[in-house]
């Protein structure tokens, strides 16, 4: 009992004490915010004082600013003003200056009016006077000034004429001479450097026998053994009295070739039957096919040309075996090749891109028997179709004048070939050709006036004209000159150049008696 009386008084002491704190903290509490209120109002007040002085003092220093402001103003404007009053000032003078000057021209075209019809008074006199004089001078020399004027005009035309014919003769002699020096320098730098030999072939190939007896074996059996050779291979075996020797004929070059190396390893092995006929032609066809790409990659290496397309190094090869006027093709190309190059670099201008049109530019005659048609127009085709450049192209369409020449190259291609061609022991003519040439030669030059005789000599390298002295005067001779080589250009084909020589002479003969 005692325990809980004293718990139970505990608890309501703890509660007294509880609420007379709470009291107490609610009256401090009002106290804290009463003193708060007043400290609050007191910074308010002094703030608001300060701004008021902050105001005072911008607004001071404003009005200041605006006018010193106002002061600069005035005074731009006021030296504004000044420039524009100077330079009305400047204008009004101006102005007079231009108004005295009008002025001035005003007086100076009245003063060239009045002259100018002075002179125009004075110029009709003069007219009038002229016109009298001359009146009186056709009076007194009985000529019309018309007709004295023509003739005077003609006087004049044919000295002019003269004149003109004398520089032109100059002139061309001039350039004649610079143009022949300069090319026989270049040619002959070219040529000279050149150092090539002349392989000429026939449409026969001789094979030569160990014996007489081995002809009877060739033949076989009621000719069995040739009659299965020339089946087989496509030539023409002759077989006659020459001693030790036949002779394979065909005129195509490869396939002569073919049938040579079967006979020859037929007449080694000494085993001559139709089998053994049909394997040396198989063998000697892979043989030649082996020899035409070696041909083709020599031709390549002598020139120094890489990348070229396989079939045309095959083509390139076959020419080995083709001829053209007793000239080995292949042996051509490369020599005018060489000659090409150096053409192009005595010309200071790239020899590769000239080397290989003058290498490929009688590609056509690989292939000339198969297509119809120009070799050249035969082998632009076949460049063109395997991914040759434009340029060569048309170097090789061009060598022979089918297309017009456009380029440099397709101009030293056309050279390079003539010099090949046209060199001494280069190409075999036939006699009956030749004076064919010559007498066409003759004729063209014997067709214009005043000729009396012409002489083609030095191969029909030079024609010589005589001509009347009488009907020709020296102008005339060298315009005659130059007449006869335009037309031998226009009417006739020939490698290099041909030199007209027109010999004028004038004899006088008398007799003392």
């Amino acid at each position: 009992m005692d325990v809980v009386t004293t718990i139970i008084v505990g608890i309501v002491a703890l509660a007294i004490g509880l609420i007379s704190g709470f009291f107490a903290f609610r009256n401090r509490s009002r106290r804290s915010k009463v003193n708060a209120d007043t400290s609050a109002e007191g910074v308010v007040s002094q703030a608001r004082q300060e701004a008021q002085r902050v105001l005072g003092r911008a607004e001071d220093e404003g009005r200041a600013k605006a006018e010193a402001y106002r002061e600069r103003e005035e005074a731009a404007l006021e030296h504004r003003r000044l420039e524009v009053k100077s330079s009305e000032e400047r204008l009004n003078q101006r102005e007079q200056t231009l108004e005295q000057r009008a002025g001035n021209l005003a007086q100076r075209e009245q003063m060239l009016i009045h002259r100018e019809q002075e002179a125009s008074t004075s110029r009709a006199e003069a007219d009038q006077i002229k016109e009298q004089a001359r009146n009186e001078l056709q009076r007194l020399a009985g000529f019309d000034a018309n007709a004295a004027k023509e003739q005077l005009l003609e006087q004049v035309k044919d000295e002019a004429r003269r004149e003109a014919m004398i520089l032109v003769r100059d002139m061309e002699i001039k350039a004649r001479e610079e143009a022949d020096r300069r090319a026989r320098r270049i040619l002959t730098t070219a040529i000279q450097r050149l150092a090539s030999e002349v392989v000429t072939e026939t449409t026969v190939s001789v094979v030569e026998l160990p014996t007489d007896d081995m002809k009877g074996r060739i033949i076989g059996r009621e000719g069995r053994n040739i009659r299965a050779f020339e089946a087989t291979t496509g030539v023409n075996l002759v077989v006659d009295d020459t001693p030790e020797a036949v002779s394979v004929a065909s005129f195509d070059p490869v396939r002569r070739e073919v049938a040579r190396i079967a006979l020859e390893r037929l007449v080694a092995d000494g085993r001559i039957h139709p089998a053994s006929i049909e394997e040396a032609y198989e063998k000697a066809q892979a043989e030649v096919e082996q020899s035409v790409r070696d041909a083709g990659e020599w031709a390549l290496l002598e020139v120094g040309i890489s990348r070229l397309h396989p079939e045309l190094v095959t083509l390139l090869g076959r020419l080995k075996y083709r001829t053209s006027y007793g000239q080995n093709v292949l042996n051509h190309l490369v020599e005018a090749a060489h000659v090409a190059g150096m053409l192009a670099t005595e010309l200071q201008i790239d020899p590769v891109e000239a080397k290989r049109a003058a290498l490929l530019h009688d590609i056509g005659k690989a292939v000339t028997h198969e297509v119809e048609g120009s070799h050249a127009l035969i082998g632009a085709e076949i460049a063109r179709r395997f991914g040759e450049d434009p340029a060569i192209v048309h170097g090789i369409e061009a060598h022979h004048n089918e297309v017009e020449p456009r380029t440099l190259v397709a101009v030293l291609v056309q050279a390079a070939d003539a010099v090949s061609a046209a060199r001494p022991g280069a190409r075999r003519e036939a006699l009956e050709s030749y004076v064919r040439r010559l007498e066409r030669l003759e004729k063209l030059a014997l067709d214009f006036d005043g000729v009396e005789k012409v002489f083609a000599m030095q191969a029909g390298r030079e024609v010589r004209v005589v001509v009347d002295p009488g009907a020709v005067d020296d102008l005339g001779a060298s315009d005659l000159a130059r007449r006869i080589a335009k037309r031998l250009e226009e009417d006739l084909q020939y490698p290099g150049q041909i030199q007209v020589t027109v010999i004028r002479e004038l004899r006088v003969t008398d007799y003392a008696r």
